[in-house]
């Protein structure tokens, strides 16, 4: 069975939101330097799923990634959980671009690795959180998609997944080849072994350019995006508090259930 697996790395999203600030005249975001990058965790998510495949059939999990700033001890966790090729996307024209053209570079770069049975997506990115890249590599492959996964098993042909819903989960049967994006509801990735960190010092990663994709530099990267980012901010959260004085329990709790009829909460 061949396997892919879309990872991005984002910044850490466990770190104090007081690391991240916004520059309002280009909106973009800022970052602090003591903030360090991760694999986003969903795409984690989807590499253990994969594994999981692996441990049970057999076959090679193909990591695919595009960003030119890599760190390469990150971007190389998912090689030393268990996967087995890693391949970089990395070009200035590759860079900046929004769901739809990263989409469509993810796409191009799958094509030209050929073979493939199941596509695997985390179910959103932890930075910008759109969870729309997985299902626009489907749309652009032509192959069916599910989203939300929590559990995923193969045979005949067919992946058999549970797909999370609001109030439990609905289990779908699909043809492969698909793309499958997963959801946390999966369980804990597993952690890279000391043999699979010390592996991946000898496995340099497969780099390629839009060039190599075969691909116009207008349709990938800032000159590829299809939405316009009107306006980037943090909201602002502002709260009052009045103290209620009585001279009794009963009349602090009269007074308290006044002020919420005031205030249309009863």
């Amino acid at each position: 069975m061949n396997m892919i697996v879309c990872v991005k790395q984002v910044p850490d999203p466990e770190a104090p939101p007081a690391s991240f600030q916004v520059d309002a005249a280009s909106g973009r975001m800022v970052i602090a330097p003591s903030v360090n990058p991760v694999i986003s965790p969903f795409d984690e998510q989807a590499v253990e799923a994969a594994l999981r495949l692996k441990d049970a059939h057999g076959g090679k999990i193909t990591v695919l990634s595009l960003g030119k700033d890599a760190v390469p001890h990150v971007i190389k966790k998912p090689l030393a959980m268990g996967a087995d090729e890693l391949i970089l996307l990395q070009d200035d024209a590759l860079e900046g671009g929004d769901s739809w053209s990263t989409a469509f570079a993810l796409a191009h770069a799958i094509k030209k690795i050929g073979q493939y049975d199941l596509i695997f997506c985390g179910r959103q990115a932890a930075d910008w959180d759109a969870g729309q890249v997985g299902s626009g590599i489907a749309e652009l492959l032509g192959v069916p998609s599910v989203t939300l996964a929590r559990k995923v098993e193969v045979s005949d042909g067919k992946a058999v997944v549970e797909r999370v819903v609001p109030d439990g989960y609905e289990v779908v049967e699909v043809s492969l080849p698909a793309l499958i994006t997963v959801s946390n509801e999966l369980g804990e990735p597993r952690y890279p072994t000391l043999r699979g960190i010390m592996a991946t010092k000898k496995i340099e990663p497969i780099v390629w350019t839009a060039a190599d994709l075969g691909v116009e530099a207008s349709q990938c990267g800032v000159a590829g995006r299809r939405t316009r980012l009107l306006k980037l901010f943090k909201p602002v959260k502002e709260g009052r508090c009045q103290l209620i004085q009585a001279d009794s329990p009963a009349e602090a709790g009269e007074k308290l259930a006044l002020k919420l009829r005031e205030a249309k909460l009863l």
